[in-house]
């Protein structure tokens, strides 16, 4: 039971994982109010123990930053960082991409729309 590679792979982890808090640290707790409305939208309590929130905040930013640098090495190769290069690394999780492809579309209608309305607000101040 007594695996010598798989305590020195755990302890790399571990490692990783300690600087990458390290580097984030300035940043603790920007998400924190947003993460326990969602906590308890999926059915947490409606004030969840702090430590309970800002080990999901540290998962997130750690999902959240590996999905960047990802995408990152993605776009190395052609030089610019780029929408579909997120939508590349999640093309096998269909939920997530069909729930990102809605959101982008959504974003799009809405970029229409204030730009009608600044139009139109435009329309109205020039002829008063």
């Amino acid at each position: 039971m007594n695996n010598p590679s798989a305590g020195a792979s755990s302890k790399t982890k571990v490692g990783s994982s300690q600087s990458s808090e390290t580097s984030f640290k300035r940043k603790r707790g920007v998400f924190q109010k947003d993460l326990q409305h969602m906590m308890y939208g999926f059915g947490d309590d409606p004030n969840p123990f702090p430590e309970t929130v800002a080990l999901v905040e540290d998962i997130v930013v750690e999902y959240v930053t590996d999905m960047v640098h990802k995408a990152q090495d993605i776009a190395s190769k052609r030089g610019k960082l780029l929408t579909e290069d997120f939508l590349f690394l999640i093309r096998k999780d269909l939920p997530k991409l069909n729930r990102c492809t809605e959101l982008l579309s959504m974003n799009e209608e809405l970029k229409q729309a204030r730009k009608a309305f600044e139009v139109d607000e435009e329309k109205l101040a020039s002829t008063e």
